[in-house]
């Protein structure tokens, strides 16, 4: 892995630009254009509002962002946080057919997330959450 950058903070919304912007600017080094640049950071805007939002429900905590180049020459983000364990990816496909009064709440930001990114993963070892968004870089 060629780590590009990396970000920790504590996890309040007053600090989502400073995550974001330095994941942005990597992606335009790495070449992604504009279009690209903004569904990097609007996934990553909605992984950090939900740690920020759900993971440190009795406590103040941190998010750690690093943004790298793994060895099949992927853009990769890893988000971390040591807040309570959950798996956004264990989450049901939100309903897109009701008519919105009819909907459940909730799931829309990690279904975009699913959509936007070529890969998420997620996994908890030892006591830290791992969502991992994935990035193919163009063979052009």
């Amino acid at each position: 892995m060629n780590l590009l950058s990396q970000t920790k903070l504590p996890a309040i919304l007053e600090n989502l630009n400073l995550f974001i912007e330095p994941v942005s600017h990597c992606a335009q080094a790495q070449g992604f254009g504009p279009e690209r640049v903004s569904e990097i950071e609007l996934a990553l805007e909605e992984a950090l509002v939900n740690i920020v939002s759900y993971s440190y429900p009795k406590k103040n905590g941190d998010v750690e962002v690093t943004c790298s180049i793994d060895y099949e020459n992927r853009f990769v983000i890893d988000i971390m946080n040591w807040g309570v364990p959950f798996n956004p990816l264990s989450t049901d496909e939100p309903d897109l057919i009701s008519d919105i009064p009819e909907r459940k709440v909730g799931g829309l930001g990690i279904f975009m997330i699913r959509e936007l990114m070529d890969d998420v993963k997620y996994r908890f070892k030892g006591d830290k959450n791992m969502l991992t968004l994935v990035v193919n870089k163009d063979p052009g």
